[in-house]
């Protein structure tokens, strides 16, 4: 993938060059029952519910524990102090969740404890609706539970810049160029269609080219931007970001 690699997160009030992130402002306030930590560490969470499930579900276990061990793990990771084992010097959201997943398969749920579809706390409801249809579309390969978590995790992540960059486009009312030219942001630009496209919107080859390059640039920071999110200094998120694209090769 060939997309934009501006400097995200450069507003903070420190003078660091790196904003406090949604994962940095969990590891600070130390617990999940801080509200500014629960709203941040709830929305963290929210991306991460089909990348969980799948692991769950490449592990071994039926669809409707899957569904069951996924749900209940958020409500205690969100209700409980699962946040205070994280270690604040280091760690990404992403391995600091699925390593607290992990343990909670291999302790908590051996203890059969269930929480039954529909009772007391639900973290999502359309997710978890078409979460076994996503699984059932995954394509045949060998990769290990971890590994299938972390392209999911990728995806994910591309779905949800995909997505704001969308959104940009429809408040400036310029939905239908965005539209023409999505397909390109995984492109190389030699390889481009440019002339059909450049018809199709009344534009020139150049003006075409130009309009894609912007469109990468944006995603790149859009991206930069989400990913930043999880982690909680500028070396972690240049790991992240060579990490995520080795995933879409």
């Amino acid at each position: 993938m060939s997309v934009g690699s501006s400097t995200a997160c450069k507003h903070d009030s420190g003078g660091t060059g790196f904003a406090a992130t949604q994962w940095s402002v969990v590891l600070k306030a130390g617990r999940s029952s801080s509200s500014s930590a629960q709203a941040a560490l709830s929305e963290l969470c929210r991306g991460y519910w089909y990348p969980l499930y799948a692991y769950v579900r490449r592990r071994g276990y039926a669809h409707h524990e899957a569904q069951d061990l996924t749900q209940e793990f958020f409500t205690r990771f969100l209700q409980k102090d699962y946040v205070c084992q994280a270690d604040r010097q280091r760690g990404r959201f992403r391995t600091f969740l699925l390593t607290a997943l992990e343990h909670f398969v291999a302790n908590e749920w051996d203890k059969r404890n269930t929480v039954k579809r529909g009772g007391r706390y639900l973290f999502v409801s359309w997710e978890e609706l078409r979460a076994e249809d996503c699984y059932g579309a995954e394509p045949f390969h060998d990769l290990t539970p971890e590994k299938l978590y972390d392209r999911r995790w990728a995806l994910a992540l591309l779905d949800r810049t995909l997505k704001a960059l969308r959104r940009e486009h429809e408040i400036s009312g310029d939905l239908a160029m965005f539209d023409a030219l999505e397909a390109q942001l995984v492109h190389h630009a030699e390889t481009g269609p440019w002339r059909q496209l450049a018809v199709r919107l009344g534009l020139s080859e150049g003006t075409v080219k130009m309009r894609v390059h912007r469109l990468r640039r944006r995603f790149g920071e859009l991206l930069r931007v989400e990913v930043a999110q999880t982690v909680t200094s500028p070396a972690e998120l240049e790991d992240e970001m060579r990490y995520l694209f080795a995933l879409w090769d």
